[in-house]
């Protein structure tokens, strides 16, 4: 049996993928998240052999959550299932330690072949998402870090406070919180200081 639990800030979607995966013999849902520290939480006391994950979730995004599955519950095999598919945020999960990302609107067996290609400890990427993946790996031209991305890390260099990055780049504190957990996992850096200084070693923004 593959216990599974689903993580995702919208009930609807995420009682619907609970009673959708329950439709299989060999799944069991053991447990339904409303954000990343939820998803945590649950994975400690409950162990999951997958964790369905949505990347923009309140409190603590998905990213930052994979990332902390793999030293807080490391049996746990995170999978992606998200309506982004921007590059930075392809990357980003994988970095932080996705195991597989696949995209809303996925066919329920795609889901379903998924989880248990992930529960097997196999990888797996949606055929749109590998293509994405391998062009950007392939572009030798390609940054380290999206455009936006560089915006923001630019401004925490300058000493502001997410509030302050929200709103001179017009977006919710929720979306720059994300940005930044993605720099971090890309840069491989342990906080937002340790980030500025990566980046400007690497000649990604100039201090």
């Amino acid at each position: 049996m593959i216990r599974i639990v689903v993580a995702d800030d919208h009930p609807v979607v995420r009682e619907g993928l609970a009673a959708i995966l329950a439709t299989q013999p060999d799944f069991a849902v053991v447990g339904e998240a409303a954000d990343g520290a939820a998803l945590l939480a649950l994975a400690v006391a409950l162990r999951p052999d997958v964790a369905l994950v949505d990347l923009a979730m309140p409190i603590l995004d998905g990213a930052a959550a994979i990332a902390r599955l793999r030293t807080e519950a490391p049996s746990t095999r995170a999978l992606v299932l998200t309506a982004f598919d921007s590059d930075e945020r392809i990357i980003g999960a994988i970095t932080a330690g996705a195991r597989g990302y696949l995209l809303k609107g996925a066919p329920r067996a795609e889901i379903f072949a998924a989880v248990r290609v992930v529960a097997g400890g196999g990888s797996l990427l949606q055929p749109p998402v590998a293509a994405r993946l391998v062009a950007r790996v392939a572009s030798p031209a390609a940054p380290a870090l999206g455009p936006r991305a560089l915006e923001v890390l630019r401004l925490v260099a300058q000493g502001r406070a997410n509030k302050e990055i929200a709103a001179a780049l017009g977006v919710s504190e929720r979306t720059v919180k994300f940005h930044l957990s993605t720099i971090m996992a890309r840069l491989g850096a342990a906080n937002r200081t340790e980030a500025v200084t990566l980046a400007a070693q690497r000649g990604l923004i100039t201090l």
